[in-house]
């Protein structure tokens, strides 16, 4: 086995790290380089979306407990990085009763997104230890009213948030290369995640929460210290989103939007690394060919009414077959491999069964 294999297939999910590394930086050097200023934004939109769907899988794939706060992380975080950054009399201007704390608050982008992840962090660690104590349909019932909860205060609190009116005014900054380099960032961190301990002894609870109990694992401080760090890379990918799109309200961060990430998770395997790429990539091609399907047929006169919501009752669609016929996704809780590295396992000769042992009395009659 050359050395490229042996670090390739060292550890399950590093192939996959490897390869979607290098189709992502591929992918962004041929689009930047010959594609349209449209697809740009597309594939930019993407790396960002990609990085929101792995820090959903670091938490949900590993512990098996569906998140609904994560969406009300990502606008924690977005929001508190574009008032870190925003310039103090934009925010003055945009949000008129804005803390004048606050509005005199300037950081440069780059420690302003750190600061908004730390912020969805610290929320987090402050509000997860009692909610992680919860399990089955009690916790996921609790974390739904714990982002209902979140929601309301993004849109009622308009001394920081603007209320539910847009907030604009944020510094264009997230490029495709900063985009590109953040989803690659991520992903190496979410596979170094499931291969420590603590990924380790979350996916033993996932599987068996008493065994793993017995076995001495403290299922609630995993969980904690799990949700601290999917909120925190949460934050940090809403804060990026946020310098991309530079304008928003507290409706990006609500059931919608996590509908979307939460379909891209089913449809490719919420298990995996690869299964959370492959959704990200399946439902960003879909939506795209959907809203260009809708735009058609709404501005060709083909039909003589307008279509709304294609797209959304299409995923809901794909969503509901996904779950019933193959509910663990299309990758599962498996990783990509090398093809030449299974057909070595395909081919190799299954072991020879270990000889009997011959009794005693038998030995020595052969002896005799």
């Amino acid at each position: 086995m050359s050395v490229l294999e042996r670090i390739l297939n060292g550890a399950p999910g590093r192939f996959t790290v490897v390869a979607l590394a290098a189709l992502l930086l591929v992918g962004a050097v041929l689009v930047n380089a010959f594609a349209p200023f449209v697809w740009v934004g597309i594939y930019t939109y993407f790396c960002v979306t990609l990085m929101l769907v792995l820090g959903l899988e670091l938490f949900m794939g590993n512990s098996g407990i569906l998140n609904w706060t994560y969406i009300g992380f990502v606008g924690i975080g977005a929001y508190s990085a574009s008032i870190l950054s925003t310039d103090p009399s934009l925010k003055h201007m945009g949000v008129p009763n804005m803390y004048p704390a606050l509005v005199n608050l300037h950081l440069p982008v780059v420690p302003a997104l750190l600061v908004g992840a730390l912020v969805a962090a610290a929320v987090a660690a402050v509000i997860a230890w009692p909610l992680m104590r919860l399990s089955d349909a009690v916790g996921v019932i609790t974390l739904f009213a714990t982002l209902i909860v979140i929601h309301v205060l993004m849109t009622q609190w308009d001394n920081v948030t603007n209320g539910p009116r847009t907030f604009f005014g944020v510094q264009q900054f997230t490029t495709i290369w900063i985009a590109t380099g953040a989803a690659i960032l991520t992903l190496v961190g979410t596979h170094l995640f499931r291969e420590s301990s603590l990924g380790l002894r979350l996916r033993a609870s996932r599987d068996d929460r008493f065994a793993a109990s017995a076995m001495g694992v403290s299922v609630v401080r995993v969980r904690y210290l799990t949700f601290i760090l999917s909120s925190f890379v949460a934050g940090l990918g809403g804060g990026l989103w946020a310098h991309y799109i530079t304008s928003f309200s507290p409706t990006s961060f609500y059931v919608g939007e996590l509908f979307v990430l939460l379909t891209m998770l089913v449809v490719g395997g919420a298990g995996s690394i690869s299964g959370a790429a492959t959704g990200a990539i399946i439902i960003t091609v879909l939506r795209e060919g959907l809203r260009q399907v809708e735009s058609y047929l709404n501005n060709s006169g083909v039909i003589s009414f307008e279509v709304y919501g294609l797209t959304e009752v299409v995923m809901a669609m794909l969503l509901i077959a996904m779950l019933i016929w193959r509910p663990t996704g299309i990758v599962g809780g498996s990783e990509w491999r090398l093809p030449l590295r299974r057909k070595q396992a395909a081919a190799a000769p299954s072991p020879e069964p270990p000889a009997e042992p011959v009794l005693e009395t038998e030995a020595a009659e052969e002896a005799k």
